[in-house]
């Protein structure tokens, strides 16, 4: 099994961006399939979006898409976040979680079994 720990969270401005990364530990996480989701604040936790284990295959939530960019480099374990013209919306705690399983166009947070502790993107208006 792997461990995953984010890091890059921040404080920025609307309209900014910011880079999130996913660090991974274990032989075989080259294999795994990886995802991120956030919670806000009184909120459920959201999928954010995910990435094959090979990098070639990307989906995101709708409501996220051509704004956040999810990408892998195998070679140095991580996985990242790009999030463009941020919104005070997108302000949550960002989790970054990886998955075993096969790959799936419907995931939900239970598909994952390895989660970071999470990392706080905070945007101000």
């Amino acid at each position: 099994q792997v461990q995953v720990v984010e890091s890059g969270g921040g404080l920025v401005q609307a309209g900014g961006s910011l880079r999130l990364s996913c660090a991974a530990t274990g032989r075989t996480w080259s294999v795994y399939h990886t995802g991120w989701f956030r919670q806000a604040p009184g909120k459920e936790r959201e999928f954010v979006g995910a990435i094959s284990w090979n990098g070639l295959i990307t989906y995101y939530s709708d409501s996220l898409k051509g704004r956040f960019t999810i990408s892998r480099d195998n070679a140095k374990n991580v996985v990242y976040l790009q999030m463009n013209s941020l919104k005070s919306e997108d302000t949550a705690v960002y989790y970054c979680a990886a998955t075993s399983k096969e790959w799936s166009y419907t995931y939900s947070a239970g598909d994952f079994d390895s989660w970071g502790q999470g990392t706080q993107v905070t945007v101000s208006s």
